[in-house]
């Protein structure tokens, strides 16, 4: 008998909550093992420069010092890999070491890893190392490292990474040729520091045959294979990695494996003690990846009746000075999701991406599906402008339609499932679409330029995998689930405790769910792609299953019954129709419980994405004597397949959403192109959105089960990400351009350059 109190579908509230609410979390930075040692890192201070260290017997000398790590002590240790090289991709990797040497590439580049008895006396040593710096040019910004006389960031290479190409480009050209009107859109998609809660750290312990690293991740697995394998060129069961169970934010930064561990796992060996290194906030800006930073522009050609003929893309994709763990993937996944929600027969795209002297660039929650997203949304808006066309018009005349499904793009996805217009369809009805030039008119007679903007979105995800879920029954009559995904924030202990509780009718509190312990969970692919439910939770609930069927057999032999007669109820298993039950703990003390039948492993994988979609409806006032946006309504409808708890679901939504409203309207990675400095590398600096800037979201899904996935589920962790850049955009751009004919600006949207926008306007018009 299935749960209905806790199971699929259920408002079951966070388990997760009544531990961080009282602050009895446990992050890394809270584990102390007893004698540690604590790290601190050298930095490069200059964008591009030659170095040599001058004198470091000086610090190496200080009282306290234990080791003082630079490339030549660490010589034996392979560069970090980039495996995320998109397939056909023949790219010529550079050398990304543990430590630099002799060339520093980005500020913050590392140069020495310094251990000692405190954190202060690392630090004064850290600053006792004379280091001879001789400064070279640098180049910043993507298109900046394409011109002909650009300095170059590698010297044996030009600054082009990589160009590939996707979609028909004959067809493209031909289509065209007999176009009615084309409509030509460039757009910036700006850098962003992901600039979670708990910043990385790790702590590394080696006992004379294994290291254990002790750090902040989305998932133990991968971290381990890099830097035992890759880097460190140890077999796989020489290390061991743990994640404790508290991680807080991740968003695709603290899925790759980061030079730090490796270099603490060093330190523990030829100290024989613990190693812990926590980086502080600065550090976080300057050493752990960034997102985004695509320059890209879209041109579409249309018949004379406003429907799509094709698409043409050129994004150029900053990479950064080194290749990150999957950094020349990314912009290639999302130029895979180009077309978005749109019938658009034919399309071509062509992707460069571009060294530049900055920080390494990687994936960032939606991985280039929030650019393709806004790319293809922006570019629709602006041509319905251009066409004279509503945009809500514009995009029901060319959206996939339902009896099209399954419906394969011009760049080879295939979508299963999906409404797109139904989506849009009861967000405008929710925010009242037919209802707003009344209040666009009011907002006049205040001072106030009102706007309104949409965003339909489709993203690729869901397919991260495969997962294996282990299930066990316990001596209490709980289960423990052991599983390879890990949560940062998400409330994998409750979602993967109600899949249970379909299975096995046991409340939440009754199953422990472990995750992040390589030596406890054989495999795992981790946490990212929104795949923790579409992927683990099929595994957890297919495991739930077998281990349900395996009980009720062990029940049979107990109670002198046929298996076919049991029924799972009420934490136990009785026989159908009488009082005759057997408890789960019982049956876990059973003299003919071995361990086998109390145990069940079910793995599951799926190579086809599951593709959520939805619209998302923003209303904005500006105030035009200062630039300042106000978000005055949200409205969001999205199509999610199934779904499995409601109050999760809408965080995830809510969080993800704030997100995008932050890239719109405040995130800004900031370098001078003078000097090469991040000159954005605090909160002082750089704006993240407060409570004050999330507006009341109304929510509501309209799923249509997904048909690639057993159990409908398609994935929403990134949704809120992808649909909100756009729509919060064409939203301001909408209040500008009915004001002052303003049709373009780029994110963010801050006031300042709001201001300037209409005074440049006003000037004009003048």
């Amino acid at each position: 008998m299935a749960s209905t109190k806790f199971g699929f579908g259920q408002p079951v509230t966070r388990k997760e909550d009544d531990a961080l609410v009282r602050g009895a979390g446990r992050y890394v930075a809270d584990v102390a093992p007893e004698g540690a040692l604590h790290a601190f890192v050298l930095r490069s201070p200059h964008a591009h420069a030659r170095f040599r260290i001058e004198d470091i017997a000086r610090a190496r000398g200080m009282k306290g010092v234990r080791v003082i790590l630079t490339a030549d002590d660490v010589a034996d240790l392979n560069p970090m890999p980039t495996p995320g090289i998109f397939p056909g991709g023949d790219i010529k990797v550079p050398p990304y070491p543990v430590l630099a040497k002799d060339v520093v590439r980005h500020v913050g580049d590392m140069v020495a890893f310094v251990v000692a008895d405190t954190l202060d006396i690392a630090r004064d040593a850290a600053e006792a190392i004379a280091v001879d710096w001789e400064p070279l040019p640098h180049v910043i910004g993507a298109l900046d490292a394409l011109a002909p006389n650009a300095p170059k960031v590698w010297p044996d290479r030009t600054n082009l990474v990589f160009e590939t190409e996707m979609g028909d480009a004959a067809a493209t050209k031909a289509a065209f040729a007999g176009a009615a009107r084309t409509v030509k859109t460039t757009i910036v998609n700006q850098r962003l520091v992901t600039n979670y809660m708990e910043t990385r750290g790790v702590i590394a312990d080696y006992d004379g045959e294994r290291y254990t690293l002790t750090l902040t991740s989305q998932g133990p697995h991968l971290i381990r294979d890099i830097i035992a394998e890759a880097v460190m060129k140890l077999p796989a069961d020489k290390m061991r990695v743990i994640t404790p169970a508290d991680v807080g934010g991740g968003f695709g930064t603290k899925a790759f494996p980061y030079r730090e561990y490796a270099l603490a796992a060093v330190a523990a060996e030829r100290t024989r003690k613990p190693v812990k290194w926590v980086a502080d906030r600065a550090e976080h800006f300057l050493g752990d990846s960034h997102g985004r930073d695509n320059v890209s522009t879209a041109t579409l050609a249309f018949d004379d009746k406003g429907r799509i003929l094709a698409l043409e893309l050129d994004i150029v994709a900053d990479m950064g000075a080194y290749l990150s763990c999957y950094a020349p993937y990314i912009p290639w996944l999302g130029m895979g999701m180009a077309t978005g929600v749109y019938d658009i027969p034919v399309a071509h795209a062509r992707l460069r991406g571009t060294y530049t002297n900055t920080v390494p660039v990687d994936a960032y929650r939606g991985a280039g599906r929030p650019e393709a997203s806004y790319l293809i949304e922006r570019a629709v808006d602006h041509a319905a402008r251009e066409l004279g066309i509503a945009p809500d018009v514009l995009r029901r005349k060319n959206v996939i339609k339902p009896k099209a499904m399954p419906y394969r793009t011009p760049t080879g996805k295939v979508y299963d499932s999906g409404d797109f217009a139904g989506t849009l369809a009861r967000a405008q009805e929710l925010i009242d679409w037919a209802g707003f030039n009344k209040r666009a008119a009011a907002a006049k007679r205040a001072g106030k330029l009102r706007g309104i903007g949409i965003a339909t979105y489709v993203e690729a995800c869901g397919n991260n995998g495969p997962e294996t879920a282990t299930l066990q029954l316990d001596r209490d009559g709980g289960v423990t689930l052991l599983i390879g995904s890990q949560a940062s924030g998400q409330g994998h202990q409750t979602s993967y405790a109600q899949l249970v509780a379909d299975r096995l009718d046991l409340p939440p509190d009754k199953v422990r769910v472990i995750q992040g312990d390589t030596d406890r969970i054989a495999t795992g692919a981790g946490t990212g792609g929104s795949s923790s439910i579409p992927v683990g939770g099929v595994a957890v609930d297919r495991a739930g299953r077998t281990l349900g069927e395996q009980l009720k057999q062990l029940a049979a032999d107990a109670l002198e019954a046929s298996a076919g007669d049991m029924e799972i109820a009420d934490g136990g298993v009785r026989v159908a129709g009488t009082d005759r039950a057997i408890s789960f703990a019982d049956l876990a003390t059973h003299p003919a419980a071995t361990p086998d039948k109390l145990v069940a492993a079910e793995e599951f994988g799926v190579e086809p994405a599951t593709f959520p979609n939805g619209t998302h409806i923003v209303e904005v006032e500006i105030d035009p004597d200062t630039g300042a946006t106000a978000i005055v309504a949200y409205v969001i409808v999205d199509d999610f397949g199934a779904t499995l708890n409601p109050l999760l679901l809408e965080g995830q939504v809510h969080g993800g959403t704030v997100q995008g409203i932050g890239q719109a309207l405040l995130e800004d990675t900031v370098y001078d192109k003078g000097s090469g400095q991040l000159v954005s590398a605090s909160f002082m600096d750089y704006a993240m959105p407060h409570a004050q800037d999330a507006p009341d979201f109304v929510f509501e899904t309209r799923n249509v089960p997904c048909k690639t996935n057993p159990l409908g589920v398609k994935g929403a962790g990134e949704a809120g990400a992808i649909g909100s850049c756009p729509a919060v955009m064409n939203a301001v751009i909408d209040a500008l351009d009915r004001a002052y004919g303003i049709r373009a600006i780029d994110m963010p949207a801050t006031p300042v350059k709001i201001w300037t926008a209409i005074q440049q306007a006003r000037q004009k018009a003048a």
